[in-house]
């Protein structure tokens, strides 16, 4: 995936090195065409930046109002940020684009033959003319493996005649893409740029005899130094335009980033080929003059708009106090309402006490339920009857009525009933009119006159059969 991401960019280091013939020059044009490619993404960045500069004092002055509650605070800096259309977050993405890039630029430095000239990897395996070449020749690499290639590359270009005797008569080994290969000088200024930077020479005496020795040395070992300085200067002017740390930050913390940069560069030049710090020093000069340059612009643009932007805040500021006034008097007359339009921790606090209260009333409720006797308890069942059991549900129904609400027959008799003669069987009464006892107890009175002549009719039907039974007898 790396590799697929470095291809062009090794492509574009190949090209560059074609046409000036330099290898240090090359890798400084390739610095500033990506200056040039991110221009449009760095000059939208510096706007937001100088933007947020220019609303510092108004940031600062609501941070002071409101520093007890800090969602006010952060409420009220975003409503100034949208109301200048100005975005906090652009500044930062957009500075992140270089990492990248610096990353793809390293791989294309360290694979020249396979991601700069584009030439397969088969060819440096076993069986690669490249292998059998340096095998042939015994060629035994001496620095890391990590940057293997760049010494191949190297040794390659300085023995070319001979590798492509060696090419041209091993026809049988693999050479795929083998006609990509161009020879590369990693001179500059005297520098062989395919070398890491050492401090260990210092202390050698052989190192000292002739300017020929010791400036190929020391100017390795001055590339990370100033790769570092140039990378601190640039943090120092973009802090220039950069807005004023809130109140959560530190100076410490402030300090700490300014200088994380410059070491990073330092520790990483000295590990990388001296390539890698040419290349921060280009990127590091180019962005100083940058921002300069876009400082100067960005200022000549916004002086015009300064004055009616003072006017702007300050009218802000005198609408903020107006309301500010008016909520402290209404307050002092007990006539403020509670804002609909509040924070969502708030609503949340408000939705809690609402349920808190619903709780509350529910054990009042079933606290009281607990100390009442309800109609269908029976002993320490309180439900015995059923939870909808109502003691007057058939009231004023008539005897059925009567007779569900456990009343007894005695009690709905007439006066003229009466008592059981003592001595008697309970069974037995007194009655004066037997019928006014029968209605009284819900019964129908039977004429037994009636019944005995029926009783005769069926005797008198039956004795003709009676004689018949005889006769056959």
């Amino acid at each position: 995936m790396l590799t697929a991401i470095a291809k062009p960019f090794g492509w574009l280091m190949m090209r560059l090195y074609e046409f000036t013939g330099n290898y240090g020059l090359a890798v400084i044009l390739f610095a500033l065409i990506v200056k040039l490619i991110l221009l449009p993404f760095q000059l939208k960045s510096k706007r937001s930046m100088i933007q947020q500069q220019r609303l510092n004092p108004q940031v600062q002055a609501i941070q002071k109002r409101h520093a007890a509650n800090q969602q006010k605070m952060n409420e009220e800096i975003q409503k100034l940020y949208k109301e200048e259309g100005v975005n906090p977050m652009s500044g930062c993405f957009w500075s992140l684009i270089p990492f990248p890039i610096l990353i793809a630029l390293y791989q294309a430095i360290r694979f020249p033959i396979t991601i700069m000239m584009g030439i397969a990897n088969t060819v440096l395996e076993e069986g690669g003319v490249i292998a059998g070449f340096l095998q042939s020749v015994g060629f035994e690499s001496t620095v890391s493996q990590y940057y293997a290639q760049i010494e191949q590359s190297k040794f390659l270009s300085e023995n070319y005649t001979a590798f492509q005797d060696f090419v041209s008569s091993h026809t049988g080994l693999i050479s795929t893409g083998i006609e990509k290969f161009r020879t590369i000088d990693y001179s500059f200024l005297g520098l062989d740029l395919s070398r890491t930077p050492t401090f260990k020479w210092i202390f050698s005496a052989e190192s000292w005899t002739s300017p020929s020795v010791w400036w190929p040395l020391l100017g390795m070992f001055l590339i990370p130094i100033v790769a570092a300085v140039l990378t601190f200067l640039q943090t120092k002017v973009g802090m220039a335009t950069q807005p004023q740390p809130n109140q959560g930050d530190t100076p410490k913390s402030m300090n700490f980033m300014t200088y994380l940069g410059p070491l990073m560069t330092l520790y990483f030049a000295f590990i990388m080929p001296g390539s890698m710090g040419i290349y921060w020093i280009a990127s590091s000069v180019f962005a100083i003059a940058q921002d300069l340059i876009l400082n100067k612009h960005f200022q000549k643009k916004y002086a015009a708009e300064d004055a009616e932007f003072i006017a702007r805040m300050e009218a802000r500021e005198k609408r903020l106090e107006e309301k500010r006034q008016e909520t402290e008097r209404l307050k002092a007359e007990g006539n403020t309402e509670r804002n609909a339009n509040t924070s969502s921790k708030k609503k949340r606090t408000a939705e809690r006490e609402v349920q808190r209260e619903k709780a509350r009333e529910y054990e009042k409720k079933k606290n009281k339920e607990s100390t009442e006797v309800p109609a269908s308890q029976v002993g320490q069942r309180r439900y015995a009857r059923g939870r909808a059991y109502d003691p007057d549900r058939y009231a004023g129904n008539g005897v059925a009525g009567a007779v569900d609400n456990e009343d007894t027959l005695a009690d709905q008799l007439p006066d003229e009933v009466e008592e059981p003669v003592s001595g008697q069987e309970a069974s037995t009464f007194t009655v004066e009119d037997p019928a006014e006892q029968a209605v009284a107890c819900g019964e129908t009175l039977i004429d037994e006159s009636d019944d005995a002549d029926e009783d005769e009719d069926v005797y008198e039907d039956e004795e003709p059969e009676d004689t018949e039974e005889e006769d056959d007898a």
